[in-house]
């Protein structure tokens, strides 16, 4: 079950679900709006490997904005830092984002009860779009767990991104075993 906008603010004011900052005006009947960080990053290499660690650049987005070409890969942050302790949060894009041809997230939407952490973003657009440090670039939504979670995310001890930032954050899969 999706929480209702009326959920959303009791479970904030009961201390499961923390937004920074919070402005009631991007509340939504369902979802709360979240808005693009400054940083941006890309990686350094064309061709990736996933068993090694594929090392960024990061750079801040102009006040001008800045325009994201198709064929790279941008990973982007959120300005809000989200704690999510009784809820299986869920990032999806806006769709005036989506409209522009801008996609925030290749496989990576649903956060973990407990992520507590800005959102990194796994932007792609399908064709050349300027974007703005402090858009609106997708929405959050949060669903009820049903039992109760042994383990939160911010608890386990081989969470990889767990590490609070305020940029965006590269690809951990090298850490895995396989």
């Amino acid at each position: 079950m999706i929480l209702s906008d009326k959920r959303i603010l009791e479970e904030i004011e009961n201390g499961h679900i923390v937004i920074e900052p919070f402005d009631r005006r991007c509340l939504g009947t369902n979802s709360y709006d979240v808005h693009l960080g400054r940083y941006l990053a890309t990686y350094k290499s064309r061709v990736l490997d996933a068993k090694e660690h594929n090392e960024v650049v990061h750079f801040e987005i102009p006040k001008e904005g800045l325009i994201l070409e198709p064929n790279t890969l941008y990973l982007g942050v959120t300005v809000e830092y989200t704690e999510t302790y009784r809820h299986v949060p869920f990032l999806e894009g806006k769709s005036s984002t989506g409209r522009l041809g801008i996609d925030i997230h290749a496989t990576a939407g649903k956060g973990d009860v407990g992520f507590c952490n800005t959102w990194t973003l796994e932007i792609s657009v399908t064709q050349p779009v300027r974007v703005y440090a402090g858009m609106p670039i997708g929405q959050l939504i949060y669903f009820a767990v049903e039992g109760d979670v042994q383990t939160l995310y911010n608890s386990k001890g081989n969470a990889k991104y767990n590490r609070k930032t305020t940029r965006p954050v590269e690809s951990m899969m090298w850490k895995n075993d396989f």
